[in-house]
């Protein structure tokens, strides 16, 4: 939701006219909630006060309804936020970000994300971001056909403090291609990730559909395969080298859901280390000593988020035909965090 003051809510209220700016299908198992609290949790940059604005002024419909604030919402309600102006398209601004190419020809690139970068411009985030970096870089970037103008010859996405390898199409039939690939799972991925715990199994695989939680749409929740919520999401996963508290593993993806590795490895009991959202940040797992505890937090300092490093990508080049692969060094912050814990699990066992 945009950040207007009230005076604009209102002043703006009441055209002929009116723009859908939001909408969601409320799902079947959400509890009776007030709208100006179920908004919230779902619209970025706003606040409560502003939504009850909005809904006064008939801005919030209820299945095509104008609403009152205090309306609660039930499963299945169609909600959405109208006003009279059209929503704000998101100009590009091309911006000298260094971008680090992995390999480039006329056709595609595959570059390194850095942590603490957003893929692509969004509500809150309109410069600075991986896109602004590629339309300052190259010239005339294709758009996927659903898609809007903030995701040029993007195919796929990492989440902000993901880091790792990414294929960036610079040619419409190149694009296409490539997000059949990835439509079709005939693409490679590897991830590696530090996770909380010893995994008990050398190597696994997690199968759970993937969809907003009931609880909080700002995270991702498992449900069960057969479930009517998420969807279909298959995670492999294998030991690398096991640090007692906390394990590296590497994850192939069989799918691409948004949060799949970071939820799917909460739901066996191992968020990843250091995830905000999922609850890696806290100390799951050792003793509530001072000094265990200060040398946790010093390797939680090191990241600004997950530890989760997209190292290997696969794919056949739309063009050539020819099989791909490219690899990626962790991050020295990443590495130092498993010195950490490698100098920690020594300590312990002399």
């Amino acid at each position: 939701m945009d950040n207007f003051n009230d005076a604009e809510w209102e002043e703006n209220a009441g055209e002929d006219e009116l723009f859908e700016h939001h909408k969601f299908k409320v799902d079947k198992g959400q509890e009776l909630i007030r709208i100006d609290k179920f908004l919230l949790d779902r619209l970025p940059n706003t606040s409560r006060n502003k939504i009850q604005v909005a809904a006064r002024n008939g801005n919030v419909l209820a299945n095509k309804s104008a609403i009152k604030p205090n309306y609660k919402v039930k499963p299945g309600d169609e909600i959405s936020v109208v006003f009279p102006y059209p929503i704000r398209e998101i100009e590009l601004i091309p911006q000298n970000i260094p971008i680090n190419i992995e390999f480039e020809d006329e056709y595609l690139a595959v570059v390194h994300k850095p942590s603490e970068m957003v893929v692509h411009p969004g509500y809150g985030n309109y410069t600075g971001t991986l896109v602004n970096a590629l339309v300052y870089h190259f010239d005339n970037l294709p758009i996927k056909s659903e898609d809007y103008s903030g995701r040029p010859g993007l195919v796929h996405r990492l989440d902000k403090n993901t880091t790792g390898l990414m294929v960036i199409a610079k040619t419409e039939f190149v694009l296409t291609n490539l997000a059949k690939q990835f439509f079709d799972r005939s693409t490679e991925r590897r991830y590696h990730a530090l996770v909380w715990g010893d995994v008990k199994e050398e190597s696994g695989t997690i199968i759970g559909n993937i969809g907003r939680s009931l609880k909080n749409r700002k995270v991702m929740a498992v449900f069960p395969e057969d479930s009517e919520y998420g969807k279909h999401a298959v995670t492999h996963y294998k030991v690398l080298q096991r640090y007692g508290l906390v394990t590296l593993i590497e994850c192939k993806l069989e799918t691409g859901r948004t949060h799949q590795i970071r939820a799917h490895m909460k739901s066996i009991g191992h968020p990843l280390f250091n995830d905000n959202e999922y609850g890696g940040d806290s100390i799951l797992r050792g003793t509530t000593h001072t000094k265990y505890k200060q040398f946790v937090e010093n390797c939680f300092s090191l990241i600004p988020g997950q530890a989760l490093h997209a190292k290997t990508l696969g794919f056949k080049h739309p063009m050539t035909g020819q099989q791909l692969s490219f690899d990626s060094d962790l991050p020295s912050e990443f590495l130092e965090i498993l010195k950490k814990w490698d100098n920690f699990t020594q300590g312990s066992r002399a």
